[in-house]
């Protein structure tokens, strides 16, 4: 039976015009209520931003065997337990008669603080699979298959987002891959990484413009980190358990 990816292109576009169009409208609402929380942070507060992308993801579950799945989306369901720390807080959780199916983050970056930003995500990313893997090696989930663990980014494509950016590194050099990247390919860089390095099941980085919130227009890095990428493999994913769990 093929993988059904739901027209994911048409769905990945929408998920963009809303995450554009959320940012606005929490922005205009703080504009004419006055309150403090100002400029891109009242977008960034929203919350709702990034919802498009999880009814992607539901679609994807939904349509390829697990349509009975319990798909974790309220707040209250959404933690597991960690090793480092005594729990985390996940975007979307997905649990099928007590085994944890897949566990996904969906983060996004609006300028113009790219360069701290970008580190503060890249410690976020790595210290959460590291913790959620320990925890499964000392079974904190149970004896189970290793479950889908999915990372998702939207960045803004800018002037500051696609210009080189020069580091210092006074003791020892700064590496090839990172020499004059910008930040989005150090997206790319840091997706590709975090696969390879078995963190990730996948990790997909995928850059718009704000004016994509009247097409939905967005771009991907490269084949390895493209949304294409990540349906198909979660699709996989599913796909394998719901016949393993049939």
């Amino acid at each position: 039976m093929p993988l059904d990816l739901v027209n994911y292109e048409h769905q990945a576009r929408e998920a963009v015009k809303t995450f554009w169009g959320n940012r606005a409208a929490a922005q205009q609402k703080q504009r004419a209520s006055g309150a403090a929380d100002q400029g891109e942070r009242a977008g960034v507060t929203a919350g709702k931003n990034m919802d498009g992308f999880l009814g992607l993801v539901v679609d994807i579950i939904r349509a390829n065997g697990l349509a009975h799945a319990e798909i974790c989306q309220n707040r209250a369901m959404l933690t597991l337990p960690g090793h480092f720390r005594p729990t985390k807080l996940w975007d979307l959780l997905v649990m099928h008669q007590g085994t944890l199916i897949a566990a996904i983050e969906l983060k996004s970056q609006v300028g113009p603080s790219f360069g701290n930003n970008f580190n503060n995500r890249t410690e976020e990313a790595i210290g959460t699979a590291h913790d959620l893997w320990t925890a499964y090696r000392e079974e904190a989930f149970g004896k189970q298959p290793r479950p889908f663990v999915g990372w998702l980014m939207m960045v803004e494509d800018a002037p500051e987002s696609r210009s080189p950016v020069r580091d210092k590194s006074p003791h020892f050099p700064v590496a090839d891959a990172f020499k004059g990247a910008s930040y989005l390919n150090r997206y790319d860089v840091l997706c590709q990484r975090l696969v390879q390095e078995q963190l990730y099941t996948t990790a997909t980085v995928i850059t718009s413009t704000r004016s994509a919130a009247e097409t939905g227009t967005f771009a991907e890095l490269s084949p390895m980190t493209g949304l294409k990428t990540f349906v198909t493999a979660l699709a996989g994913h599913i796909a394998a358990e719901a016949a393993r769990l049939g």
